[in-house]
């Protein structure tokens, strides 16, 4: 049984890792232009001290380039994230409360993007919010740590749908807030950088902030919604939803200590946003492992927008974890994970660039059955990648043979398609990660996720062979009547 005829594949990006030009047409600084060129307590924010000031040049010269790439590829759709202070100009001082106005520059560029991309065939599914906050509103009032952003975001999210909604029918809000919340403001090793642990930050309270920053995010993801839902899908016929990241989270064992672990895992990483979202509350583990008080509350009419506002379940996710109880980490469930099984084997099939992504197909497959399950949301696979093992290292002409990211691709693809054609599960898309490779957040360039080579020196892109074994996988399984 062929993937369904709507269904996307491609490839994505964000905009802070792969754009440049931070300064250009109108763009002024986010959160990472700041976080990347602060010093930091520890010595460094960013692996290789460097920033996305370059990135892969998409912004002043490569994004034609880039494209063709796409096409090149066999893809049918593009996922991709839109700067927010690009979109917005920043660059009159306000009070809190006023809003910026557009900057026309930054929205000629994206629709030059999305107007080449529909030429070619290629459907663009928009991220807005991709962790690069703008530093006006952070200086202004705090950013995400004050509600007021709310309003902000759906003011930004508003412009884009009048802007770019006759061309964009898929919408994505949030990409991984838990990463922005928990990362950001908990463990301090994302912009904007903020943790209790003061050897990386002199500011930060990671006991509450991550928890006022992700309960603003859900409420700016469900106002952006509600918006677009009401002034803008009747007359553009889109859908509209979140992607949040999640892990396989396995029991260590068949304990009933180690099942209820790998829950309260899943819960808080994924559930803290999904269960809001589509249940209408928070999970109720997360009461149990947070001082009181701890979590936000939702008013009721809060609440009866934030329950159902997303059209689909958005899916970022790389790896899978054995999970056991104990530990006090809050952002994990205070759990403990592992890839070591109880016998001293591996869960892994092989190990990759970074210590928290070992590849294991099945636990894939078992992620979207639960999802499924619970949630009853068709499935956006909105990224999933490999970084391969010291490919920064390896010169040019080893680095495209790039046999093990094949080999992952090769156990999560045929995992999707027995969830489909064996389990039933609901999957409307597959976005690899990444397109290019790119700034890798606080990793910089030392870890490469992308099917395309990028010689950072001089920018020149190398197809490498997982980009060739993703378009066959496709151009083999897709519907007869898919088109591209």
């Amino acid at each position: 049984m062929p993937l369904p005829k709507d269904f996307l594949f491609g490839f994505a990006t964000a905009a802070y890792q792969i754009e440049g030009s931070p300064a250009s047409g109108g763009r002024t600084p986010s959160v990472w232009d700041t976080f990347t060129h602060a010093p930091s307590p520890s010595g460094k924010h960013i692996a290789d001290s460097c920033s996305g000031d370059t990135a892969t040049d998409h912004y002043a010269k490569h994004w034609p380039s880039d494209l063709a790439l796409l096409s090149s590829y066999g893809a049918n759709a593009y996922r991709f994230s839109v700067s927010w202070s690009r979109i917005v100009d920043f660059s009159v001082p306000r009070a809190k409360g006023e809003r910026d106005g557009r900057n026309e520059a930054g929205i000629k560029f994206y629709r030059g993007v999305l107007e080449e991309l529909v030429r070619r065939g290629i459907k663009p599914a928009i991220t807005l919010f991709h962790w690069d906050s703008p530093q006006a509103l952070e200086d202004r009032y705090g950013g995400w740590l004050d509600k007021e952003i709310v309003h902000d975001f759906v003011h930004f999210a508003k412009i884009c749908f009048e802007e770019f909604g006759d061309l964009v029918k898929h919408w994505i809000t949030l990409n991984e807030p838990w990463c922005y919340s928990a990362l950001g403001y908990g463990y301090g090793v994302h912009a904007p950088g903020r943790s209790s642990d003061r050897t990386r930050s002199a500011v930060g309270d990671s006991s509450v902030e991550p928890y006022i920053v992700a309960h603003n995010l859900i409420l700016g993801h469900a106002y952006a919604v509600k918006a677009y839902r009401e002034l803008f899908a009747p007359a553009q016929n889109g859908t509209i939803g979140v992607t949040l990241d999640a892990i396989a989270f396995i029991p260590y064992d068949e304990t009933p200590e180690s099942r209820a672990a790998a829950q309260r895992a899943f819960d808080a990483r994924t559930g803290w946003f999904a269960d809001p979202i589509y249940k209408g509350h928070y999970p109720a583990s997360l009461y149990t492992i947070t001082p009181p008080g701890t979590l936000p509350t939702f008013t009721e009419a809060e609440i009866d927008v934030v329950r159902g506002s997303s059209d689909f379940f958005g899916l970022n996710t790389y790896t899978s974890n054995l999970v056991r109880d104990g530990g006090s980490d809050l952002f994990n469930g205070k759990t403990q994970n592992t890839f070591i099984k109880p016998d001293g084997s591996g869960l892994g099939l092989f190990k990759s660039h970074v210590d928290w992504l070992q590849a294991y197909p099945d636990g894939f497959r078992q992620l979207l059955n639960y999802l499924w399950k619970t949630y009853n949301k068709t499935i956006y696979v909105t990224e999933n990648g490999f970084p391969a093992p010291n490919e920064n290292d390896l010169p040019l002409a080893e680095a495209i043979h790039d046999s093990t990211r094949v080999a992952y691709f090769r156990g999560y693809t045929d995992a999707l398609l027995k969830a489909v054609e064996e389990d039933g599960v609901a999957v409307g898309s597959y976005f690899a990660w990444s397109l290019l490779d790119n700034f890798e957040w606080a990793d910089g360039y030392l870890t490469r996720f992308g099917v395309t080579y990028v010689d950072y020196d001089t920018q020149k892109r190398y197809p490498k062979d997982s980009a060739w074994f993703l378009k066959e996988w496709f151009e083999k399984n897709k519907h007869k009547d898919a088109g591209v």
